[in-house]
């Protein structure tokens, strides 16, 4: 059986028993939500909570499919090779219990391409957003654009009624320390209601009894406390000792441990997420190195030099204890572009990394500061302290500053930082998306997480021509194009594709999503 006709087997099994129980879930991972406003924050703990709210036109089920849910239908225009129809889902209410219709997608979009926007990239293309009827919301797009309907997975609608009455319609300036009603707040039509809120703290969400799929998914989890806990450790802890049902990170040395506990069970899957360093090569000089009057980073030499001293295979056996897999350029495996032969380049060469840091004029090396995150990626901050003794094996000293992603992300996004960790999933399944965010010259819609400042306006073409090459060959190949432009600069160094390991009570029933997004109305609980 497909594991759509699983859940649909669950759900009808619940419904003959006479409904599903009432079970509170209670969920842990290392960091919160960034934010409840659906479109200042494109990140992965921020859209996870979000799923259970609010809901997109399209979604991607646990297994990776995209499935209907604000809309049951969507295709090109008859007419106009330029327009995708969408035809929303009838019937549908927000939690407040106000309709939902096309009123509500058109505020939606043309909020997300507003400047605040984190989501704006995904709607680059997006010429004009109309209700043809109150049911029917056409967006028309600057030349056909093949991929659209990928773009909108996690692309949340709101009520425009309570946008206007609460004075969210503008999106929350997270990076420049913005509080909104709609930060804290929410009304979507998703299958839980937000109950309480406290930021890094705990979060409460209850069943939406009113919800439009309620007979349709397994819904037998009617409470969801969500609880972030940062120290490893104590998560796990917290798990064993039943505090918590289900964590999503389960830190690679306790894996062990947690699957051998009777009633507990470890599932692990490849994730849709590559991790890697960013450089800033674009300014003149650099604020936290030792280096006066010009930027090391700027020099291919040298960023070359830098991703030849990471032994990605000790990372991955003394680091993650096997549960990655080493990484050659910034794209997963499950990318529409992504290709064996560039994946497996990125190769472990001191001595070829001290010739090549020789030539760029920095046979005595330099120091840096390398900027880490410790509650977001799988062993962030252990990852980092790898790298820093891997670079010193070519001269360069680094010295690491690791904080919350709440103080590490805005820095890649004001360009506050020289040499930095980033993770990068994609939604779309398609190289497009990384290109306009990470590639793309900063401004005009693209390029708000390339904090390396590289900038090629010929290759800025290439990218968005991307968006409305319907021939798909063709299109494929101008992919390669882009992406040989971007292995030979090395803008990034690539370290690895992080594995996803949930840890949970063994009567928990769901498969692990590759997004590392966990949508509860598809759990059982047995």
């Amino acid at each position: 059986m497909t594991f759509k006709h699983l859940l649909l087997a669950a759900s009808t099994t619940a419904l003959l028993a006479g409904g599903a129980s009432a079970e509170t879930l209670r969920w842990a991972r290392a960091g919160d939500s960034l934010t409840l406003d659906p479109h200042a924050q494109n990140e992965g703990p921020t859209h996870a909570l979000q799923h259970q709210i609010s809901e997109p036109l399209i979604i991607r089920d646990q297994t990776g499919a995209m499935v209907p849910t604000l809309a049951t239908e969507w295709s090109p225009s008859e007419e106009n090779p330029n327009v995708w129809v969408f035809k929303l889902r009838e019937g549908v209410t927000f939690h407040d219990g106000a309709e939902f219709d096309s009123e509500d997608v058109v505020f939606s979009i043309n909020r997300a391409m507003s400047e605040e926007s984190d989501m704006k990239e995904l709607l680059s293309s997006v010429k004009e957003v109309r209700a043809a009827d109150k049911y029917t919301v056409e967006i028309e797009t600057n030349g056909p654009n093949p991929i659209m309907p990928n773009n909108l997975t996690n692309l949340f609608m709101m009520d425009k009624d309570w946008a206007e009455a609460n004075n969210a319609v503008d999106v929350q300036d997270v990076e420049g320390g913005e509080d909104t009603f709609a930060a804290k707040n929410a009304n979507g039509t998703g299958p839980y209601k937000l109950v309480s809120r406290e930021p890094d703290v705990k979060t409460v969400l209850e069943i939406n009894e009113n919800y439009w799929g309620k007979d349709e998914f397994p819904m037998q989890v009617t409470e969801i406390v969500y609880t972030p806990i940062q120290n490893a450790a104590t998560r796990v802890a917290a798990l064993l000792s039943g505090e918590v049902d289900f964590i999503q990170d389960v830190p690679v040395q306790d894996l062990g441990r947690v699957g051998e506990t009777a009633g507990l069970d470890v599932r692990t899957a490849p994730q849709n997420r590559v991790i890697f360093f960013g450089m800033n090569q674009a300014d003149e000089d650099l604020t936290t190195d030792n280096v006066d009057g010009k930027n090391p980073l700027s020099d291919v030499r040298v960023r070359k030099a830098m991703s030849m001293a990471i032994n990605r295979d000790a990372i991955k056996q003394v680091v993650m204890r096997g549960q990655s897999a080493p990484a050659g350029m910034i794209a997963p495996p499950f990318v529409n572009g992504w290709t064996e032969e560039m994946d497996s380049a990125s190769k472990t060469d001191i001595e070829a990394a001290k010739k090549l840091m020789e030539e760029a004029g920095y046979a005595d090396g330099f120091s840096i500061q390398l900027d880490c995150p410790n509650d977001r990626y799988v062993n962030d901050e252990a990852i980092c302290q790898a790298a820093v003794g891997m670079l010193a094996q070519i001269g360069v000293t680094v010295n690491l500053d690791a904080k919350p992603k709440a103080q590490h992300f805005p820095l890649i996004n004001q360009g506050e930082t020289d040499f930095y960790m980033l993770g990068w999933g994609v939604p779309t399944y398609d190289s497009e998306y990384i290109f306009n965010f990470l590639v793309h010259t900063k401004g005009n819609d693209r390029g708000s997480w390339n904090g390396t400042g590289f900038s090629n306006p010929e290759l800025d073409a290439k990218i968005e021509a991307l968006a409305s090459e319907t021939d798909l060959t063709k299109r494929d190949a101008m992919i390669g194009e882009i992406w040989e432009v971007v292995q030979d600069e090395q803008l990034y160094i690539p370290i690895h594709h992080q594995v996803l390991n949930w840890g949970m009570k063994e009567n928990v029933g769901t498969e692990v999503d590759p997004e590392d997004s966990p949508k509860f109305k598809y759990f059982t609980m047995n």
